[in-house]
């Protein structure tokens, strides 16, 4: 499911490649470097099934025994078709936490469409960000 072409817009909406955006990111090559950068990239590892980014970059106390297979078995049945980011508060450079608020759009594999409206959480661990976790409605 992961994306070899290094033309194909990243799914995270910036419009770069997915190579020279997100991919570098989920191959633990670099660190995303902000609060929404990691967001983004958490999208785009859910739109190309990067399960493993997608533990790592969760918050240690949110890991669970499970998570690989229920997050599998959740992107096999979802297709995730646009981000947009609401509002940014904190979550730079310097920061040590910051919200990000959003709305990423889906659809299922039976043909239902939706959206998630969140205010994510995130937090430096270790120097990297992390997802902590979110205010989420489903719209």
């Amino acid at each position: 499911m992961i994306h070899d072409n290094v033309d194909t817009l990243c799914p995270c909406g910036s419009q770069s490649s997915y190579a020279t955006c997100c991919q570098p990111y989920h191959a633990g090559i670099a660190i995303a470097p902000t609060a929404e950068a990691l967001m983004r990239s958490r999208y785009s590892a859910f739109a190309v099934g990067a399960v493993d980014y997608l533990i790592d970059s969760l918050a240690p106390e949110r890991r669970s025994p499970g998570e690989a297979k229920m997050l599998a078995a959740e992107l096999r049945s979802t297709n995730w078709v646009k981000l947009e980011i609401v509002d940014t508060a904190d979550g730079k450079e310097q920061d040590q936490s910051g919200q990000v608020e959003f709305n990423a759009h889906f659809e299922t594999s039976d043909g239902q469409k939706g959206c998630i409206h969140e205010r994510s959480n995130f937090r430096r661990n270790d120097g990297k960000w992390v997802y902590v976790d979110g205010d989420v409605e489903i719209v």
